[in-house]
């Protein structure tokens, strides 16, 4: 929108300043030649009169008169040729070329000729239309400076909602949103507050409802158990031991399974997610795996970066630890840990790529498949990696099969935001230790 803005202001600029330059540039040198024949006109017949007055005196007309109206001031005749009633010529200065001429004859038979440059003339017009140049070029910039300026105007409320925006779809409080004195933006800000206040009652509610489920399918899922437990220490007949003993089995799967749920229902409520400076969990990345990589005689390298992005601080160091392991267990050669920015949406990603033989084929369309492995693990790994990335609101894929190079894709906060402003509870990750 600000490059739109900026172009459409210096478009219209330059139009109008084309359509109005140039005639005035064209009308400009028409009025400075139309002035200097007019002035050399004037100089001509007043030579003309002043000698004509002379000569009927009886005084003598010679050159040094007729010189006295030569003069190399601007708009004045360069050079005059004089032609008396006996025949006599007398010239005074130096006939340009080329040049403009202006004659006059009196009733005594005087012929004064007046030449004057037309480079002169030329020059003078020249410095008028520089003139407009300079005041056409002046009038750009100005414009270009009050484009760029009623641009951001316009474009810093709009990122600042878009930001806002993200900050409210990754589950955070609701964002602050202060008039901008634009009514359309004002009006899609107020609605967005609206939106956040039924989104905030709506999260309350489901969280409140896993809370409740939790509590409500725990308690007689324990007493379940215990009863069970009871029964299978009790009991002396071997058939009734086996299956409490299958029921306990069935009830702590059931445990298990509820918990995975409520799990996925709070990370999808987006409860964890905040703003994260990556090149702190690259660090905590590099001096937790960094011996680990000297001991099995590799290099990892962690390239520190600037970004920032919206993930959930545990979930992203774990996702990283597990894609740097695997890398350590199935790669070779030095593993790479990089961030940039992707598109134009603001998003980043983070690869983690090494110089081994990569991915074999038949496993590259099914990696993040659950208990699908290579026979080195036990393929839970990069599964849980892919849940944990999409709960932020991310993807996690392979982007290149051989070497190995996985990306994680996640939102980032847009540059020309101040971070602070926007999000001002953002706090940093404290590195954890391995246990």
């Amino acid at each position: 929108m600000r490059r739109r803005v900026l172009v459409a202001t210096v478009s219209a600029l330059a139009v109008a300043v084309i359509m109005l330059g140039v005639p005035l540039a064209i009308a400009a040198m028409q009025i400075v030649r139309e002035d200097a024949l007019r002035d050399l006109d004037l100089r001509a017949g007043l030579a003309a009169r002043a000698l004509d007055a002379r000569y009927q005196s009886g005084e003598t007309v010679t050159e040094a008169n007729v010189a006295s109206y030569v003069s190399t001031r601007q708009g004045s005749p360069s050079y005059i040729y004089v032609r008396l009633p006996d025949g006599t010529e007398l010239t005074a200065g130096e006939r340009p070329s080329p040049s403009y001429t202006q004659s006059e004859s009196t009733e005594s038979g005087i012929v004064v000729l007046a030449y004057m440059s037309r480079w002169d003339v030329f020059w003078e017009a020249a410095r008028l239309v520089a003139l407009v140049v300079v005041s056409g070029v002046v009038a750009i910039m100005a414009g270009v400076a009050m484009g760029t300026w009623q641009a951001n105007r316009l474009s810093a409320p709009l990122v600042y909602l878009a930001a806002s925006a993200e900050q409210l779809g990754s589950g955070q409080v609701r964002p602050r949103l202060e008039k901008t004195g634009i009514e359309e933006i004002d009006l899609v800000a107020e609605e967005l507050s609206r939106s956040a206040d039924r989104m905030a009652a709506r999260l309350a509610t489901e969280r409140q409802f896993a809370a409740d489920a939790s509590h409500q399918l725990r308690t007689p899922l324990t007493a379940l158990s215990m009863r069970l437990e009871e029964i299978s220490v009790l009991s002396d007949q071997p058939e009734v031991r086996e299956e409490a003993e299958k029921s306990l089995e069935q009830v702590e799967r059931l445990v298990g399974v509820v918990d995975e749920l409520l799990g996925r229902s709070r990370r999808a409520l987006g409860s964890g997610t905040e703003l994260v400076q990556l090149d702190e969990v690259f660090e905590q990345q590099r001096a937790e795996w960094g011996p680990a990589f000297l001991n099995a005689g590799r290099r990892l390298v962690v390239v520190s970066t600037d970004a920032t992005v919206f993930a959930t601080p545990g979930g992203l160091a774990q996702v990283l630890a597990t894609l740097i392991e695997n890398s350590l267990k199935h790669g070779g050669g030095t593993t790479r840990v990089t961030a940039r920015d992707s598109g134009p949406n603001h998003a980043v990603v983070i690869e983690v790529r090494d110089e081994g033989e990569g991915v074999p084929e038949d496993l590259a369309g099914r990696i993040f498949e659950r208990e699908v492995t290579s026979g080195k693990g036990t393929g839970l790994g990069l599964a849980l990696a892919r849940d944990l990335v999409t709960a932020d609101g991310g993807r996690l894929e392979l982007a290149q099969r051989a070497p190995a190079t996985f990306a994680v894709f996640l939102q980032g906060v847009p540059t020309m935001v101040e971070i602070e402003e926007i999000v001002p509870h953002g706090r940093r990750v404290r590195p954890r230790r391995r246990g």
